[in-house]
């Protein structure tokens, strides 16, 4: 009998390698097989498999590594805490009358998506730098309106990401290293200016949270002083949330803070009474507290030499961007910002959908959000797939990440610390990339949100920076 006709009559052990049909044939006719989840090195990209082993030499990579350990010394230190509320024009850094911030890396007014476009419009006209949408068009388009990334700015916008001179804004800071951080207070859920609306009921909310919530928050805050958001983060990982699109418990933590403070302030009771109300209603009102609070955690990693941990990703509904620790804050790396798989609200088709949009995803920079989507099983209502989704979402994405959180832990994994610090070249070895949980906003500026889901940053980024890595930190490339 032939080797041949000996093999096919042993019994099979199969390795499937890379593509999972292969392995998934066998299962279904009940045959015993293990799949080994190999794909080609940065996706078979030649040039990009030689910047990667430049950085992987033995005598390089042993700074990177040295420098990741700083990152994640530094990240699991930081002590975000929320210091005050202020106007936006008075304590962000560089803003000015004619400035308007926006969500993702730098974009110039004829690139921005339709939301975006809506967003700084009807800011425009709360600043009453316009009359009317046309005006507002017009002024925007004139060259006069300096438009620059929050980022740049030490601030985070959700979705659209606008922030206007006169706006009102938390002020979180770092504890352990001094920095600040700002983002705007969130308007709730639907038909609101970060997903691009800008008619008369969003303007009147906008403007009634100026003039009422704004000075009873800021009023209750002085009275109650600093709150500890790293405590509090850690609190809501253990009571179903994972901070970005689910802040049922932070906006619960966070109004049992406040509450007996604003009862102290000399404010009337029926402002107090307003604005608590808006607050209950409001579930995502914490969002736009950890962001920040991610926002001044991570801000201290830039500039740290050699390491390829990621400080930003965020994107602005035409370019996904990222930031690398070692190539300092000015270095954006970008790509096509991708197509949200979700659940859309009902009455709304895929057709309807803008690109991903926002600086939310500095949650999962930071380590929760999507990656502790494991601790908020209940978010798969929210944004689709199955609790399992959520646990494996998580899991893998240890496999991307330095180190695993001190703080913020997962109850369903046995309370693991959650993936902390993104590495660069293990995103590019891997083929996997970050998962980030998100909000859909319409494609058209004026029509708000119409569902969320789970999306990725483009591979195109994580090339680009680490050509970049490899040129800054490399001999041989230096010399070439």
């Amino acid at each position: 009998m032939s080797k041949v006709n000996e093999l096919f009559r042993k019994e099979l052990h199969v390795v499937n390698f890379g593509i999972e049909a292969f392995y998934q044939d066998l299962t279904k006719q009940n045959k015993p097989a293990v799949h080994v989840n190999w794909k080609p090195i940065a996706g078979g990209d030649k040039e990009a498999a030689k910047n990667l082993r430049l950085l992987i030499h033995p005598e390089l990579h042993a700074k990177i590594e040295e420098a990741n350990q700083e990152a994640l010394r530094r990240i699991l230190a930081a002590q975000p805490t929320l210091v005050g509320l202020g106007i936006a024009g008075e304590v962000i850094p560089g803003m000015t009358k004619e400035t308007i911030l926006h969500a993702g890396p730098p974009i110039t007014w004829d690139r921005m998506c339709g939301p975006q476009k809506g967003a700084v419009r009807g800011g425009l006209i709360y600043e009453g730098l316009a009359d009317n949408l046309e005006a507002a068009e017009a002024l925007a388009d004139s060259g006069r309106i300096i438009f620059d990334p929050c980022n740049m700015h030490d601030a985070v916008g959700p979705m659209a990401g606008v922030v206007t001179y006169s706006m009102p804004v938390w002020i979180l800071e770092n504890k352990a290293f001094g920095n600040r951080s700002y983002c705007t207070l969130n308007e709730g859920l639907g038909k609101v200016l970060r997903f691009g609306a800008f008619d008369e009921e969003v303007l009147r909310r906008l403007r009634w949270m100026k003039e009422v919530l704004y000075p009873v928050l800021k009023a209750g805050l002085e009275i109650k002083g600093e709150i500890d958001i790293k405590t509090m983060i850690a609190m809501i990982l253990q009571m179903g949330d994972e901070g970005h699109n689910r802040n049922k418990a932070g906006t619960s933590l966070l109004l049992r803070e406040l509450t007996p403070a604003i009862f102290e302030a000399e404010v009337a009771n029926d402002l107090k009474i307003a604005a608590l109300r808006f607050i209950n209603s409001n579930d995502h009102t914490f969002l736009n507290i950890s962001m920040p609070a991610c926002k001044c955690t991570l801000d201290p990693i830039l500039g740290i030499p050699y390491s390829t941990v990621l400080a930003t990703m965020s994107r602005n509904g035409t370019d996904f961007g990222i930031r690398i620790a070692g190539l300092g804050k000015d270095a954006w790396f970008t790509g096509p910002a991708e197509m949200v798989e979700g659940l859309l609200f009902p009455g709304f088709t895929e057709e309807d959908a803008a690109h991903d949009l926002g600086d939310s995803c500095i949650t999962e920079t930071a380590g929760i959000g999507g990656f502790c989507m494991a601790a908020a099983p209940a978010i798969v209502q929210f944004v689709g797939g199955k609790v399992s989704d959520a646990i494996n979402y998580s899991k893998q994405m240890y496999e991307i990440t330095i180190g695993e959180g001190s703080a913020y832990k997962i109850p369903v994994l046995d309370f693991r610390g959650g993936p902390t610090g993104i590495d660069l070249l293990k995103v590019v070895q891997t083929g996997i990339r970050p998962v980030i949980n998100t909000g859909i906003a319409h494609k058209d500026a004026g029509v708000g949100q119409v569902g969320a889901g789970i999306v990725h940053p483009p591979q195109e980024c994580f090339i680009k920076a680490m050509t970049a890595c490899a040129k800054e930190w490399s001999p041989e490339l230096s010399m070439s």
